[in-house]
């Protein structure tokens, strides 16, 4: 995991305590209830990137994916 700063330590704790993570949806728990099968599997480089990446623009890395995605469909479209 990467060395953040204090700085970036300090917007994931304000970002996670404005938005906490959700564990209960319509009476189903649980991470896989609420992300219905959309889970993907990355290397650690670009896992490590995308949380970076969010923290630095205080996101959340399904976020980032997200942007990325439609950057590349606009691009090829």
């Amino acid at each position: 995991m990467p060395d953040y700063t204090d700085e970036e330590y300090d917007a994931l704790d304000e970002y996670y305590t404005k938005n906490p993570p959700t564990v209960s949806d319509g009476g189903k728990s649980g991470f896989f209830a609420k992300h219905k099968g959309h889970v993907i599997i990355v290397d650690d480089l670009s896992a490590d990137w995308l949380r970076v990446k969010a923290a630095a623009e205080h996101t959340t890395p399904e976020v980032i994916v997200g942007q990325l995605v439609r950057k590349e469909i606009s691009r090829t479209a």
